[in-house]
């Protein structure tokens, strides 16, 4: 059996960037959300932390198509905590504190809603959808969400706190088994230790499923999605539309830019048809 100290199965799952110098030591110095040029870029994007598989690609493309920028510094974290690190000026990470304001942020709809007065544009560029993470095999036989609140299954579950994803989790829960199946779930099964509610989803969902610390977890399509595609021993429940829920991803413009035109053309990028067949490729919906 997996151990977590084995590190196997650990972050980061991207390709880092080209250095003389690799340092990444698992467990220890190894920050995967984090992406890029943080020394004087020419473009600072915050991204709800669940499009950090499309980064690699994106990225390459998006400075392909526009050469003049080739220093890009990129965040993938919660999209509630950026959006702290947006309103409070900084935020540390470690021993580290980073200051640069962000030129372009992304998260959900909802999110996006809520702060208006921070934006000068907003476009619509992605969709998703739920899905179930189990490890290879689904030893426990996990067939849709009412499974969740079985009292023999360990599920991961993002903190409603700072995730806007796990109250929209809530909603698919209340759609398959109402109130009880989300009481049992947030209430009771995170008294008991059964319910593990994460701070950064993406990374501790996979990692506690991989190395067998929860049995399932309710994610989005595309982080399951993902981690088959990585050839990581997981699979994928699908969540019947009845019971399911959509999320839209929606890039801002800053009203604080310090990269306008950078800020502007990532924006015409995000909905380009290179763009959106790079996220389609990674499981995202997009028209």
């Amino acid at each position: 059996m997996a151990e977590a100290q084995e590190h196997r199965f650990d972050p980061p799952w991207n390709t880092p960037p080209e250095s003389k110098v690799q340092f990444t030591v698992y467990g220890v110095d190894n920050v995967p959300d984090l992406f890029g040029d943080i020394n004087d870029p020419q473009l600072v994007v915050f991204f709800a932390g669940n499009q950090f598989m499309c980064i690699d690609e994106l990225l390459a493309a998006f400075k392909q198509n526009y050469p003049q920028y080739q220093r890009v510094f990129a965040e993938t974290l919660p999209p509630g905590i950026l959006a702290k690190q947006i309103v409070n000026g900084s935020i540390v990470i470690g021993n580290m504190r980073i200051t640069l304001k962000p030129d372009v942020y992304t998260a959900g709809k909802n999110k996006i809603s809520q702060m208006p007065e921070y934006f000068t544009g907003t476009e619509l560029y992605a969709k998703n959808h739920l899905a179930i993470m189990v490890r290879k095999g689904n030893p426990k036989n996990i067939r849709g969400l009412k499974d969740l609140g079985r009292s023999d299954v360990r599920v991961s579950m993002p903190n409603p706190a700072w995730e806007g994803v796990g109250q929209r989790i809530e909603e698919a829960f209340k759609k398959a088994g109402g109130n009880d199946l989300d009481q049992a779930i947030m209430q009771t099964k995170v008294r008991d230790s059964t319910t593990f509610l994460t701070q950064i989803h993406h990374r501790q969902t996979p990692m506690r499923i991989l190395y067998n610390q929860s049995d399932a977890a309710p994610v989005w399509y595309t982080e399951a999605y993902y981690q088959r595609m990585i050839n990581h021993p997981v699979e994928l429940v699908e969540v019947p539309e009845k019971e399911n829920i959509e999320a839209q991803y929606v890039a801002g413009l800053l009203k604080t830019a310090p990269h306008k035109q950078a800020a502007k053309d990532f924006m015409t990028f995000l909905v380009s048809a290179r763009a959106k067949e790079i996220y389609k490729k990674y499981g995202f919906i997009t028209e």
